[in-house]
């Protein structure tokens, strides 16, 4: 999925990362007999860090780790 997005910039994949994660908080916040999308006081009862925890898969963190590893490639070159 990540290889398919590669081609994409930063900024898509950071928006798709706080557009999940946004959907991911209003789930969260309609289980607790809350309304409305996620916003708010949601960010510090469900930060960031709670969902990486859980494994979310992050395309962020992919698309870096992907670029970390074809910059090592290249100066071995």
């Amino acid at each position: 999925w990540g290889n398919y997005f590669r081609q994409a910039l930063r900024g898509e994949h950071v928006r798709m990362d706080q557009w999940v994660r946004m959907r991911l908080r209003s789930i969260l916040r309609k289980r607790h007999g809350g309304e409305g999308r996620g916003a708010g006081r949601d960010h510090i009862r469900w930060p960031n860090r709670s969902f990486e925890k859980l494994g979310l898969y992050s395309l962020v963190s992919a698309r870096d780790g992907m670029v970390m590893s074809l910059r090592k490639e290249g100066a071995k070159c």
